[in-house]
């Protein structure tokens, strides 16, 4: 079961806020969310979205063999896992702690190992240029208050020239409500409004937190941190996908974008 909240908030979020909020949520719904999702993205596989982008079919890294590869917000570590398989030197963290239990777990069922560490992604505790390449499916930059010290840590450990690629809910969703259904697919908001998404507990606290980016939010913050955007991705929903996620599903995936995947250059 995913963790009780009480309420549903919109409002200003500091940053040490998010971050208590998130850990402890994530915390609390790690079991749940790979119980939930984990056979659909795989012990060992690259999942990027809910579409189901495989990254062994879309090679949005390149070539990682012999290549030292970041996980940023690697959760259980099945993608990274799956970059370790391809022959790279890869290596992940993680904000929760029973995540990061799971992808010891799978680990040792699978024999494929990812070195991982629990940190923020704010503080990341690797060496400046010390990664070929980077990467995060859904992974840490949806979940922090400040996007831009997340991407101004990943250009400090990526090597000249290094990409991040990764991806987060589309901007556009966030004018929709979260829903799979055909209310999902009618706009209730202002997609320039950008207050934080909050479920809070009991006694207000908030317990889980978003922040929303609109789409050239995102990429002054990839140019303020002195990357360049190399390529967009709005991956499209596939013929005979019907599994839904969250507010993703095979009739929203018709009419509105999900997801957004960046490549970015340092």
């Amino acid at each position: 079961m995913t963790p009780e909240t009480y309420g549903v908030a919109r409002r200003e979020v500091g940053a040490e806020i998010t971050a208590r909020a998130n850990r402890g949520w994530w915390d609390s719904a790690a079991d749940w969310y790979q119980g939930e999702h984990g056979e659909f993205l795989r012990d060992v596989g690259f999942v990027w979205c809910p579409e189901g982008l495989d990254e062994a079919d879309a090679r949005l890294l390149g070539d990682v063999a012999g290549r030292r590869v970041l996980e940023v917000g690697c959760g259980a570590g099945q993608a990274g896992r799956w970059l370790t398989s391809q022959g790279a030197q890869a290596a992940g963290f993680d904000l929760s702690a029973r995540q990061l239990a799971h992808s010891r777990r799978i680990d040792e069922e699978t024999s494929v190992a990812l070195p991982s560490v629990q940190a923020d992604a704010r503080r990341m505790p690797f060496a400046a240029e010390s990664f070929d390449l980077a990467c995060s499916a859904f992974g840490a930059l949806p979940f922090v208050a400040d996007a831009g010290a997340v991407l101004g840590e990943v250009r400090r450990v990526l090597r000249p020239g290094g990409l991040f690629v990764f991806a987060v809910s589309h901007p556009v969703r966030w004018a929709f409500p979260d829903d799979p259904g055909a209310p999902g697919l009618t706009a209730d908001r202002s997609y320039f409004d950008r207050t934080p998404y909050v479920e809070v507990g009991a006694d207000g606290t908030p317990a889980y937190v978003e922040h929303h980016r609109t789409m050239g939010d995102w990429i002054g913050l990839i140019v303020a941190a002195g990357m360049r955007v190399t390529r967009l991705l709005e991956p499209e929903w596939p013929r005979g996908h019907d599994r839904e996620w969250g507010g993703w599903s095979p009739l929203r995936g018709a009419h509105l974008p999900g997801t957004a995947i960046f490549t970015c250059a340092r």
